[in-house]
């Protein structure tokens, strides 16, 4: 008898808990470990590995501990449905976020909207426009119509200097983003993505005189682009453009005073300009935990924006006081955002209300050390001007003696 009136007390206890007070909110995502998107992808996943240390430390999301399910999407777009439809259907975790990059978002958005879940993605270039799906929302600095704010700044600088470009050649990878950001100005050459040898383009380029050369390039093409243009000399007023990976610190190591000359967009630059409140503190964190993670040792470009992707997220989980994915996407369509990366608030299509890109151009880059990177002398910015720090030299040559 008495063990059957213990046996109720704690049966009766049990059940005063709150329910599931203990089970983790499992957050979903392919990421990019291997393949050329892997230096952006380890970044990215360390600085939102920080965030849930962070926010565990805070007691969690709706007082329950987070955990992320993540796998290797190889920088490898056919992965992606199949990474999708195992973490919703087999994983069956509560959340969903994409991993980096346009290539490998567009192909995760059928497997999302077959199952109505509200997804934020990471750096992907005007993605829900041929989708339209109210629950996508983006941290992409581009804004709202991305094609045209993603090659503006670029023209923008062009157009400041004496005499300003008059011709153009436009040089784009067959893929994705590349193919999206050349339409934002004009299609004019394209080549395979499998290309090594970037010396035949440059020199077709050469041949036509273009005042001008925008390039929309993933990370080893912009490379073999960057090595292309010193080997063959290119002749241009203005250079670069939409060129992914100079942003990444290895790259920027290996090219070092190749990079000198090229104006080039980039999302974060740790000058005084950009000093948002937290920002400096996270990347602090960040880098004492590069070095042994084997991730980009500066994190500039990406890691920023990989932790306020989860503020994000986490604000409107806990604004919505709910896992409703609806109530989840109204919340984030309704509200302001406070992050380390300043306040964001969601337009069109689910992009950022207001364009958070720069335009950079690299000078005076002697050798290949880490220092000349550290603290904002280099790149400098020259766009938009609420941000600028220094002026261009112009033109491309002159900035390579």
């Amino acid at each position: 008898m008495r063990r059957s009136a213990i046996a109720f007390a704690l049966l009766g206890l049990i059940a005063a808990l709150p329910a599931h007070a203990a089970d983790p909110i499992r957050i979903g995502l392919g990421m990019a470990q291997t393949g050329p998107l892997a230096a952006n992808g380890k970044s990215a996943l360390l600085a939102m590995q920080i965030w849930k240390d962070d926010i565990n430390a805070k007691g969690g999301l709706l007082g329950r501990p987070v955990e992320f399910v993540t796998y290797d999407d190889q920088s490898n777009p056919s992965t992606v449905p199949g990474i999708y439809t195992k973490l919703l259907d087999v994983d069956k975790v509560d959340l969903v976020v994409s991993g980096y990059g346009t290539n490998v978002i567009a192909p995760a958005m059928p497997i999302i909207i077959q199952h109505n879940r509200t997804f934020l993605s990471l750096f992907g270039l005007a993605v829900n426009s041929q989708f339209h799906y109210p629950n996508y929302f983006t941290i992409t600095p581009t804004g709202q119509n991305a094609p045209i704010a993603s090659t503006i700044g670029f023209f923008e600088v062009g157009a400041a200097q004496n005499p300003p470009p008059k011709t153009l050649a436009i040089v784009a990878a067959d893929a994705e983003y590349p193919r999206t950001s050349a339409e934002g100005v004009r299609t004019n050459k394209t080549y395979p993505p499998n290309t090594t040898d970037f010396s035949p383009i440059v020199r077709a380029v050469q041949a036509t005189s273009p005042d001008a050369v925008f390039v929309a390039s993933y990370p080893l093409d912009s490379v073999g682009m960057v090595r292309a243009a010193n080997e063959v000399g290119l002749k241009t007023k203005l250079f670069g453009g939409g060129m992914v990976g100079l942003q990444t610190t290895s790259v920027k190591l290996q090219l070092g005073p190749l990079l000198n000359g090229i104006v080039n967009y980039d999302f974060w630059i740790p000058a005084k300009t950009m000093e948002f409140p937290g920002v400096l503190d996270f990347l602090k964190k960040y880098q004492d935990k590069a070095a042994s993670e084997g991730v980009d040792p500066l994190g500039y470009y990406l890691a920023p924006w990989a932790y306020t992707y989860m503020q994000v997220l986490a604000d409107a989980v806990e604004g919505a006081k709910d896992l409703d994915q609806g109530k989840i996407a109204d919340w984030l369509r309704s509200h302001t955002f406070k992050t380390i990366m300043g306040d964001i608030a969601f337009g069109e299509d689910g992009e950022l209300a207001e364009p958070r890109d720069l335009i950079v151009q690299y000078q005076h880059i002697s050798g290949n050390g880490i220092d000349q990177f550290k603290d904002g002398r280099n790149p400098i910015i020259l766009w938009p001007p609420k941000y600028k720090d220094g002026d261009a030299i112009y033109p491309y040559d002159q900035a390579q003696k």
